[in-house]
């Protein structure tokens, strides 16, 4: 019991501030409309669900979200440590659990709310390890499908079991146990290729922008980024710039892969496991975002267990105590810096000065002058996004100046004429001219191209009837 305390008390030490934090980035989506939970495009219902009595209970207010991914947190080290003392020798297990629950790359995922997904999927996944590990394996079959409703990315964990099962860490389960596993990964990674493809702005698989040739040769450099913050945690950002090579992403993969090999040779088989549970993030289906920590969260299970194993053979007793203080404030100054949009958009300009994104996130929380020269400078590095001008007819509709918002809202269409959110911009800026039947005619077509974009429903809502 002491050691689970002390489990708790770190993490608690850690990112507990979490808890006076706000909302961030695709955190406002939860609020853009109702929650379609049982919606055929919803491919994580249970993490939706959670949002949903997350509204029903506290409204909009922020604690009670973040309140909920800090207990889950909690309650994922509990299980890690539950799972990892059945598989490690004693002070393995505790020291593994501790970096699982202290380490800052975990900041991600406990501080940003939308991120709620990953640690509800690890939870039931490490749930389903210790049914597997009491000798319930189609107990541990149905958690895993539970898993897969909150986040698809834990689809790789069957293989995590079969690299310790392989190994003989691990008790063996039948094949009928590792093929309903593994037939329910397929199941969700067929039901996610078909929402990205039916679902309007989906920053995935065909509209990610992105070949998933080029995404597979970033992702080498993306794990390579994970491997040295797992090391040597400086570096962090929520907007990471990671370049696309060819050339470069087959050299990095040529070295994960003989590491790999070497590790399995060596019996560094936790190593392994880790690299098999970033598979479905870091492989060949493409997304936006080409780096996230957060999915770092559920493969920290078996990254801690390679360091818990690697700090048990120092002789010198302290380095661990050391390393865990040290872990902690590094923890402690993440979550500051997301305790605020400025500060958290700001470290990511300042890491990623060649990057659009954080500079136009940055101008969301920025006074309109300060907004405005942020956004010149984005328009410069990338003078045909169609974010800028649409963040930046925000900022000028805010300010009272309908007629130059407009002209940047129709920059924008015309730089992505199929995106329903521009269509919308543009209506709201006719209708603010008092140009009512072309701002309803903008809001219908939004609403031909997404059926679901609550903003244009609602603003349609706002303008009379036509005359008969």
């Amino acid at each position: 019991m002491r050691v689970r305390l002390f489990l708790l008390a770190g993490a608690l030490a850690a990112f507990g501030a979490s808890l006076g934090s706000g909302f961030h980035f695709d955190d406002y989506a939860i609020f853009a409309g109702p929650l379609r939970i049982f919606d055929l495009h919803q491919t994580r219902p249970l993490t939706y669900l959670t949002f949903w009595l997350n509204r029903q209970i506290g409204g909009d207010d922020p604690v009670g979200y973040h309140a909920v991914n800090l207990l889950l947190h909690l309650g994922a080290i509990l299980l890690v440590y539950e799972c990892l003392r059945r598989l490690l020798p004693e002070r393995a297990a505790w020291l593994a659990a501790g970096l699982f629950a202290i380490h800052p790359i975990q900041a991600e995922a406990v501080n940003y709310v939308w991120a709620r997904s990953i640690l509800l999927a690890s939870v039931l996944c490490f749930a389903a390890l210790l049914a597997w590990l009491e000798g319930r394996q189609w107990l541990a079959v149905g958690v895993f499908a539970a898993a897969l409703l909150a986040k698809e990315e834990c689809a790789a964990f069957p293989i995590l079991l079969w690299v310790l099962q392989k190994r003989k860490t691990l008790r063996p389960g039948r094949l009928s146990h590792y093929t309903a596993m593994l037939s329910l990964s397929l199941a969700a990674g067929i039901r996610v290729m078909y929402a990205t493809v039916v679902t309007p702005g989906a920053h995935a698989g065909v509209q990610a922008g992105i070949s998933p040739l080029n995404y597979l040769a970033a992702q080498s450099v993306v794990i390579l980024r994970y491997l040295q913050l797992l090391i040597l945690p400086y570096g962090f950002t929520v907007d990471p710039d990671v370049h696309v090579s060819l050339g470069l992403g087959a050299v990095a993969w040529t070295g994960l892969i003989a590491a790999a090999v070497w590790a399995w040779r060596r019996g560094q088989i936790w190593f392994v496991g880790g690299l098999a549970l970033l598979m479905p993030s870091s492989s060949i289906f493409p997304a936006a975002d080409l780096a996230a920590d957060r999915r770092m969260y559920l493969p920290m299970l078996a990254f801690g267990a390679t360091g818990g194993l690697l700090l048990t053979r120092l002789r010198t007793q302290w380095i661990p105590s050391a390393v865990g203080v040290a872990l902690v404030v590094l923890s402690v100054v993440r979550t500051s810096v997301w305790m605020s949009d400025v500060w958290l958009w700001r470290e990511a300009v300042e890491r990623a000065p060649g990057k659009v994104r954080p500079k136009v996130q940055l101008a969301r929380a920025l006074p309109a002058a300060q907004a405005l020269a942020l956004l010149n400078q984005a328009r410069a590095l990338a003078p045909y996004d169609p974010a800028i001008a649409a963040e930046t007819g925000k900022v000028l509709l805010a300010e009272g100046q309908p007629e130059a918002a407009l002209e940047e809202f129709g920059r924008a269409l015309a730089l992505a004429p199929a995106d329903a959110r521009n269509l919308n911009n543009r209506g709201v800026a006719l209708h603010a001219l008092r140009q009512t039947e072309a701002a309803r005619q903008d809001f219908l077509r939004a609403l031909q191209l997404n059926p679901n974009f609550n903003e244009a429903r609602e603003n349609l809502a706002k303008i009379s009837p036509p005359a008969p």
